[in-house]
């Protein structure tokens, strides 16, 4: 029988919160959801230790409601507050597909979720729960990109899967220009001299200074998770440099 081995032993997965609304990117979709647990749940599978960080845009985002007239740190609390939102809803399709699970978050709410403390986080990994980071950074003018870089360097993360609706980097935007070409492998010096609008540039410093490998490929293809996890070609590779 051949025994098929994760390529990480700790990952931190990014989900953006408009993946949750299905089509429209709006709301919460259980379908959406109960398709992300069971593809997280095949991870598990492979006895690697998950962790997650998801975004609330589905709810609001805070740079576009400041772009608006809010006031900037209004509007990022309250995305943080749309991300615990989203990690609340994927917690409970977790938990129905039988796997353990802690929700930690950067923003105290005692009712619902253990406050962010790292030593917990990586003692909830290594028991074999997956552990879902809410409440981006807990501080405004970050993205939740940055939350799931920091996390991931907090808590030794081998990896950091980044989950959109795109099948990876391009050098623009695949949706308004169709001869966009996409990249295979990029470094960290590369994407950031280049600009490319994946992630802020506070993220993608977090990662190179840390040396995390970061796999940006599309979620909407099921079994993409797998792969990324396996090692398999998958979406874009950006890789440390040396």
């Amino acid at each position: 029988m051949t025994v098929v081995k994760a390529a990480y032993g700790r990952l931190l997965l990014k989900l953006s919160g408009e993946a949750l609304g299905g089509e429209s990117g709006r709301g919460i979709s259980p379908a959406v959801l109960s398709a992300m647990a069971e593809e997280i749940q095949n991870v598990h599978a492979l006895g690697v230790q998950v962790s997650i960080v998801i975004g609330g845009g589905n709810v609001i985002r805070g740079i576009t409601a400041a772009s608006q007239g809010m006031d900037r740190a209004n509007a990022d609390y309250m995305g943080m507050l749309a991300s615990v939102i989203n990690a609340m809803a994927l917690q409970d399709a977790l938990e129905r597909t039988g796997l353990p699970t802690r929700m930690l978050t950067a923003i105290d709410i005692a009712q619902i979720a253990e406050p962010y403390i790292r030593r917990r986080a990586i003692r909830h990994l290594e028991k074999g729960r997956i552990v879902i980071f809410g409440g981006g950074t807990g501080n405004p003018y970050f993205s939740t990109d940055t939350a799931a870089a920091l996390r991931a360097a907090e808590i030794h993360a081998d990896v950091v899967l980044k989950a959109t609706k795109v099948d990876g980097i391009y050098d623009c935007d695949p949706e308004t220009n169709p001869g966009a070409v996409r990249y295979e492998r990029l470094s960290y010096t590369e994407a950031i001299h280049k600009n490319l609008a994946f992630m802020d540039q506070a993220a993608l410093a977090l990662c190179r200074e840390n040396r995390l490998p970061l796999v940006v490929f599309n979620m909407n293809v099921r079994g993409n998770i797998h792969k990324a996890v396996l090692g398999e070609s998958v979406g874009t590779l950006v890789e440390p440099e040396g």
